[in-house]
């Protein structure tokens, strides 16, 4: 496949579509250098007739960013003033040629100057294509690749963080290691299958239980990592939950740092759901203002309520908003029943009016906190967020360990975790060593997806498939 992807160069846009001050254009392949100067010629002014380039001498400087304008060689025309610059393989993000031109963030002068690139010699890149090259040809690995989108995609600071240390290798490294302990040890099966020393094969169990089960507990450490990662890269979702009139909205309002829901004081004033997204503490969060429940007449009202339930239920940590002031209420006790083993945390609003609910009312339920809060004045705002931190995360957590977060990962990680278990336990059934090697080796193939080593070729192009043209 490598021989496969290095006959093309391809390009592609690599900015975002819309107006902005700078577009980025990115070449990769074995003309990569070519096309850029034919396209491109260095300087402040454009002669009729100058040759491409510039001048006749004029070759790239590696990694030197040089100045010019972009210009159609058969016609002359100039399509905008650029920077270019041109990276030599192996040194390069794709470990090909490339060359980049930086030029107005114009959509109209990006689309020009990609088909005049095209025109010369270039193919269209595919989703996903510079960054499958930098795989295939050995600058990363699956992982980190699969972090490069993460990176792009990150909506939070700590998801940012995550998938910059799984891009630098954070994870990679830790799932390498685990892969040749267990090379190692699938050469000591292997190695004393086609040579049995019965005089040393109770040693030789003994050692294999030890090290399966050391690499066993390194694989939970990892694994241990999972919800956490996951929450950082995904974001959580969080419902605000109480009945009309009790200050969601307000408290929505303090979260967003903005008017984005209406705030009255006729009870069921907000009709449908509110979804909005937020960084809180460096965790991107996703809000849902539900309306009051409660049964009502108006079909509208009903709908919003119905709507509000679903998504309670797709959430993955519930607000229960209480009135401090008026004390926990009949129309209170469903929605505590419908928050019960769920996780939630009690908010009880209006304490700068009064306090009359007590914490041993609250404690049937199980809320994971209890916080009191000024949805007017903001007071216990910061109480409230550094609760949904410890809720979501954990109270220990410190992210300094590399963790995993992506979903395929996940999956594959557990089911590494499944077969040493397995393998474990033929061992303590004495089962004859080709058997266990079955799982060990099972193991060893389920940690290679991770980082691509074996990884097939419909798993590489369904992971590459989901990036974005221009990476």
């Amino acid at each position: 496949m490598n021989d496969i992807l290095s006959m093309d160069t391809v390009a592609a846009i690599s900015t975002a579509a819309g107006e902005a001050g700078i577009g980025v254009i990115r070449i990769s392949g074995p003309k990569a250098r070519e096309i850029a100067l034919r396209v491109f010629r260095r300087g402040r002014s454009v002669e009729a007739g100058a040759v491409p380039g510039g001048r006749p001498e004029f070759s790239f400087r590696p990694r030197y960013m040089h100045y010019g304008h972009i210009v159609d060689p058969t016609d002359g025309r100039v399509l905008d003033e650029a920077l270019c610059v041109f990276m030599p393989g192996p040194r390069s993000y794709t470990g090909e040629d490339v060359a980049e031109i930086q030029c107005h963030g114009s959509y109209v002068s990006l689309r020009e100057i990609l088909a005049l690139v095209i025109r010369e010699g270039a193919v269209p890149a595919d989703r996903g294509e510079f960054t499958k090259r930098a795989f295939m040809n050995g600058r990363l690995d699956l992982a980190q690749a699969e972090a490069v989108m993460d990176l792009i995609s990150s909506k939070s600071s700590r998801g940012h963080e995550v998938a910059m240390g799984q891009v630098m290798g954070s994870l990679s490294g830790r799932i390498g290691a685990l892969r040749a302990a267990l090379l190692d040890e699938l050469v000591g099966i292997s190695v004393n299958m086609d040579y049995p020393d019965e005089d040393i094969e109770q040693v030789i169990y003994e050692k294999l239980n030890d090290s399966l089960i050391a690499i066993k507990a390194e694989l939970s450490t990892i694994l241990a990592t999972a919800n956490e990662g996951r929450i950082l890269r995904e974001g959580v979702g969080i419902a605000l939950v109480g009945r009309p009139n009790v200050g969601k909205s307000s408290l929505m309002n303090r979260f967003l740092r903005s008017e984005r829901s209406i705030v009255t004081n006729v009870p069921g004033t907000t009709r449908d759901t509110v979804e909005e997204s937020a960084s809180l503490r460096g965790i991107s969060v996703r809000f849902v203002d539900t309306a009051g429940i409660r049964e009502s007449a108006d079909p509208v009202e009903r709908l919003g309520v119905e709507r509000s339930r679903r998504a309670l239920g797709e959430a993955d940590l519930l607000l229960l908003l209480l009135d401090e002031g008026s004390g926990i209420e009949e129309g209170d006790l469903p929605l505590l029943e419908l928050c019960r083993g769920r996780s939630f945390i009690a908010v009880l609003n209006k304490s700068d009016i009064g306090s009359v609910i007590r914490d041993e009312e609250l404690a049937p339920y199980g809320p994971a906190a209890v916080v009191r809060i000024s949805a007017l004045s903001g007071e216990g705002l910061s109480e409230l967020e550094r609760a949904i931190e410890e809720t979501v995360l954990g109270a220990d957590f410190t992210g300094s360990e590399p963790m995993i977060s992506n979903a395929r990962h996940i999956a594959l990680a557990r089911k590494a975790f499944d077969e040493l278990n397995e393998a474990v336990e033929q061992i303590s059934l004495g089962s004859a060593l080709d058997l266990i090697e079955i799982n060990v080796h099972a193991a060893y193939d389920a940690l290679g997806e991770i980082t691509g080593e074996t990884a097939s070729d419909d798993i590489i192009n369904e992971v590459f498939s989901r990036f974005c043209l221009g990476k």
